[in-house]
């Protein structure tokens, strides 16, 4: 039996995840990687190889087909592992999973894929009959040949092109939109409703034209959002699978291929840029901005110690510009200092909650961030500070003689400072009790004590205008 192993024995892509691993040690190879590919495919896997030490030990495996492998290697069956891979990532996995008889893969000139693979098998097995597993449309070739077919992580679509008896189906894939929808993380465009904080603080939300003007600006940040979300799972790879929750996301429990997320993120963004031409220079360039602190937060930021946290407060205050800059108003530093604060403590609430889950666990750092569970207290001072300056600003804010003059009623504004204050250290509450997903997103979503806390504010603000 000649056995395939990215998609097929393992879920990923050893490729891919190469280039992702590189990318991460040193992002000025994205100059490099283009002229490797330019020699091809086999030149570039090669070079990969030579740089890159793959983590085979925690790559996703297809649980079902390496069950059939282990019963059909005690049954004395001969397990041949061949791949387009490079030859010295296929002897490690060979290595690694101990099943194989014999491993080859790719060289510096052959990319043992489709055709060329097909020839392999053909030589080495003297012109007797063989069982070949694998994965996608390029095996199609291989199985024509094939005493036996073995089907592993296709999608339904490919099962339904190959149509012979002496077929085996193991771990059929998901539908592949599911999964880039899930991976695309929709449940966070919530925190995207702040670029209409603009539009209903200036009380014009009535006016239709800057609605439309302020949904265009939603949707395009909900797209360049989306975007890196998907860089940033790819790069997280390694510290999501060693994650309990992290792990069943769809990049790193192999569910969705790392080759869709390299044509989907770029999409995305170009989308949401195009999408932006339709508004004010100034928006596009707060856009613009804004996606290239996230990628740098995904390739670097995110591993300085507090750094991550104040760039995360900044993102999200970005939005509040860019929400003002669609509509042509002046934003004021009250509401941009008070957003500051109000995310940062946010922020850190998250970081607080996974050092918890951290110590429940027996672990000492958090994979992939700079934090250690004897930074717990230090990082809850900082979180309740920030959460109590976010309500004196907002006291001064409404307070401000610019603000004041936008409302007929202003002291009503006064009612929304108890609320607000219970409202965030409600959370910090949940925190300590680790009551509170990692997410505050996730939690704001199923809240209804605080989202009706919400709705009771934003009637407190119409009643004072």
């Amino acid at each position: 039996m000649y056995v395939d192993l990215d998609g097929t024995l393992i879920k990923s892509d050893l490729m891919f995840e190469s280039i992702l691993i590189l990318l991460k040690n040193n992002l000025f190879f994205l100059i490099a990687i283009p002229i490797w590919l330019l020699k091809g495919r086999s030149y570039l896997k090669l070079q990969l190889a030579k740089r890159v030490q793959i983590p085979i030990d925690l790559m996703p495996v297809n649980k079902e087909f390496h069950e059939f492998l282990q019963k059909e290697k005690e049954r004395g069956r001969k397990l041949v592992l061949i791949s387009a891979s490079n030859q010295t990532a296929v002897e490690q996995a060979s290595s690694y999973f101990g099943l194989f008889n014999e491993s080859f893969g790719s060289n510096n000139s052959t990319n043992l894929k489709a055709n060329n693979k097909l020839v392999k098998i053909q030589k080495l097995n003297n012109g007797e009959s063989f069982s070949y597993a694998g994965n996608s449309s390029a095996d199609i070739p291989i199985w024509k040949e094939s005493a036996e077919v073995l089907l592993v992580n296709c999608s339904q679509s490919l099962e339904g092109k190959i149509k012979t008896a002496n077929t085996r189906t193991f771990d059929s894939a998901p539908a592949q939109f599911n999964k880039l929808l899930e991976a695309m993380r929709p449940h966070q465009w919530l925190k995207n409703l702040l670029v209409f904080v603009p539009l209903i603080l200036s009380h014009q939300i009535n006016q239709l034209d800057l609605l439309f003007l302020s949904i265009i600006a939603y949707t395009s940040f909900c797209l360049c959002a989306s975007s890196v979300y998907l860089l940033n799972d790819m790069l997280d790879l390694k510290s999501d699978r060693l994650h309990i929750t992290k792990s069943k996301r769809a990049f790193a429990s192999g569910d969705l291929p790392l080759a869709t997320g390299f044509l989907a993120g770029p999409l995305l963004f170009l989308i949401g840029v195009l999408s932006a031409l339709l508004l004010p220079h100034s928006f596009l360039s707060v856009l613009l901005i804004y996606w290239l602190l996230t990628s740098l937060y995904s390739f670097y930021l995110k591993r300085l110690f507090l750094a991550d946290v104040i760039t995360l407060a900044v993102l999200y205050t970005m939005r509040i510009i860019a929400g003002s800059a669609a509509i042509s108003v002046q934003t004021t530093v009250w509401l941009i200092t008070f957003s500051f604060f109000l995310f940062l403590g946010l922020a850190l609430v998250k970081r607080v909650t996974e050092l918890l889950n951290l110590i429940r666990e027996g672990k000492q750092r958090v994979e992939g961030r700079p934090y250690l569970n004897t930074h717990l207290p230090l990082l809850s001072r900082i979180g309740k500070a920030s959460s109590a300056t976010a309500i004196i600003v907002f006291v001064l804010y409404i307070t401000a003689p610019e603000t004041t003059q936008l409302y007929s009623s202003p002291l009503i504004l006064w009612l929304i400072c108890p609320l607000l204050m219970y409202l965030l250290f409600r959370i910090w509450q949940f925190t300590y009790k680790q009551k509170l997903e990692e997410d505050p997103v996730l939690f704001a979503i199923t809240d209804r004590i605080g989202q009706g806390i919400a709705v009771i504010c934003a009637v407190l603000i119409w009643l004072a205008a």
